[in-house]
């Protein structure tokens, strides 16, 4: 089933509060967001699912060749299953606010699920993510709120693919925010606070 495809920590929402997906980064799990999502949304309910690939022993969510090279068809493949996993995570909690956050590998599986099924979320972070393709257009993305975080200076997601990201849901006219630090690929506070202003607000 779906709903059983990944192992995830979950956690039911309190009411008609959001509900909130969360992606852990290479070499992370499912409790490294855990703890940030009661912070800034204690009545949340939670669904962090783990990475099932293995880099080394590092969990993912899809495979590249190298640094910076993903495996696009078996990116492809993991982007229908994450999608079929939120999609009836969501059926079975309906009628509330649906967010997700992703950090690195995380917030490209995140972005490439946006990419190509707009519709699953109503609030999209992405903390230092690294789209190396161009995606393909999509009027779903039409005021779709995004929030896109980076480090200036990152050696793994280099400023000029954010600034290509951020164009790109600019041009499907989605409504984006940024936050960039003068670091690398660390997530500092400042990003936090922005995080916290777009899931809040």
């Amino acid at each position: 089933m779906a709903i059983s495809s990944y192992h995830a920590l979950t956690r039911a929402p309190v009411g008609d509060a959001p509900l909130v997906f969360a992606f852990h980064g290479t070499g992370g799990d499912e409790h490294q967001f855990s703890e940030l999502v009661v912070q800034m949304l204690p009545d949340a309910g939670l669904v962090s699912p783990r990475g099932d690939v293995s880099e080394h022993g590092a969990l993912r969510f899809f495979r590249r060749t190298r640094e910076g090279v993903y495996d696009m068809a078996d990116l492809a493949e993991r982007t229908e299953k994450m999608a079929a996993f939120i999609a009836a995570h969501k059926a079975e909690k309906p009628g509330r606010p649906v967010y997700g956050l992703g950090y690195s590998n995380g917030a490209n599986i995140l972005a490439s699920v946006v990419f190509q099924h707009a519709g699953l979320f109503d609030r999209t972070a992405l903390l230092h993510p690294l789209i190396a393709w161009t995606p393909a257009a999509n009027p779903q993305l039409q005021d779709k709120a995004v929030l896109i975080t980076a480090g200036q200076r990152d050696p793994i997601c280099p400023l000029p693919l954010t600034e290509a990201l951020i164009a790109y849901l600019s041009g499907q006219d989605a409504r984006v925010e940024a936050k960039f630090h003068p670091g690398g690929h660390e997530i500092r506070q400042e990003e936090l606070a922005a995080l916290q202003a777009f899931l809040t607000r």
